[in-house]
């Protein structure tokens, strides 16, 4: 009888370990969704941004404003891209066996990647205002030194701001009764819902100054263009902002306004118990294309990028090209062989 109540209670303490895990952990769907789409961007973004960052760090001789910010993007990329094989492991597992701290890490970078990429963006969007508009002050602003401060001071406003995180006051992971490790910090947004103040402040900061910064350029850019005010300019130049803006706009509001749209909501809605959102999770995973999407980037501002991207497609029809010669002439040679061997 009492080994009857025994395996009873054992057999109920692991079912409801079990559903504790399936509710805590996400559904299965997403994290299926999750792993392939981290394995495309690992290996599409780790490639664009290994070689944007050798192109513009290695091999551009002069540097200036635009060299240090696009370095600074492959920067961040790689910084966030280096987190995805963990994240594959998360989904793959169903558990987080790296442990707490790493843990933690990682979820402080799923916030740090949009604040940082964001003011980054934000000074992009400066450059190419004082290139169009303010052309005669271009080389006192832009100067790469300039450029350079200004990024150092940006990386450490950014890490200055994430690294609470590192210590939440409510740890979700923390729970009472679990043993396994789970990492809900680093799936989504919803915990940081437990921190509503210096998240508010971080809303502010990190989205809503950067976004009027980049908003209150392109409305002057548009208007000077619109009005014909940078007639000295070259025709190359202006395409070529323009082509910046589009994109860093395009951007933007695919890969980080719905973030920070869902972000708020979040904030502003009350805790329900349910640790899962379908709606974050899908934004988290908008915001993760952009590493992506910065190839675009890379292509409109170097020449020396895209001549690195056509060499290596070039190089790929030469040597289909090789190939292809190589059976036809050995085809030739072979019937040429046969034909004399005939006579």
């Amino acid at each position: 009888m009492d080994v009857n109540v025994s395996m009873a209670r054992s057999s109920s303490s692991s079912s409801s370990s079990s559903s504790s895990r399936s509710m805590d952990l996400a559904p299965q769907e997403y994290r299926t969704a999750g792993l392939v789409f981290y394995c495309f961007l690992f290996v599409i973004g780790f490639v664009v941004n290994v070689t944007a960052l050798w192109v513009f760090a290695m091999t551009t001789k002069k540097r200036s404003s635009v060299t240090v910010h696009m370095i600074n993007v492959a920067v961040v990329d790689l910084l966030f891209i280096l987190l995805l094989p963990f994240r594959m492991v998360y989904y793959s597992w169903d558990y987080w066996p790296f442990g707490d701290l790493f843990c933690r890490v990682s979820a402080a970078l799923t916030v740090f990647y949009p604040c940082m990429a964001l003011w980054v963006f934000a000074l992009i969007s400066a450059d190419r205002y004082v290139a169009i508009v303010q052309p005669r002050h271009s080389r006192e602003l832009k100067s790469a030194r300039k450029a350079l401060v200004s990024c150092a001071g940006i990386w450490v406003m950014t890490l200055g701001c994430t690294a609470p995180l590192l210590f939440p006051d409510e740890d979700p992971d923390a729970a009472a009764g679990r043993n396994f490790t789970t990492c809900l910090k680093m799936r989504d947004i919803v915990h940081l819902r437990r921190d509503n103040p210096i998240n508010f402040v971080r809303l502010v900061f990190f989205f809503l100054v950067p976004m009027c910064i980049m908003v209150g350029c392109y409305a002057v850019i548009v208007d000077n263009l619109m009005h014909g005010r940078t007639s000295k300019l070259k025709p190359k130049v202006k395409q070529k902002s323009i082509r910046i803006i589009v994109t860093l706009i395009v951007q933007v509001l695919v890969c980080f306004v719905p973030y920070h749209i869902c972000f708020v909501f979040l904030l502003l809605s009350p805790a329900t118990g349910e640790d899962y959102s379908s709606w974050g999770a899908f934004t988290t995973l908008l915001m993760n294309l952009s590493t992506v999407l910065d190839i675009v980037l890379y292509y409109i501002v170097s020449k020396q990028f895209q001549d690195r991207v056509i060499s290596v497609i070039l190089y790929r029809n030469y040597l289909r090209s090789v190939r292809r010669k190589s059976v036809h002439t050995s085809s030739v040679r072979s019937l040429s062989n046969l034909t004399s061997a005939m006579i």
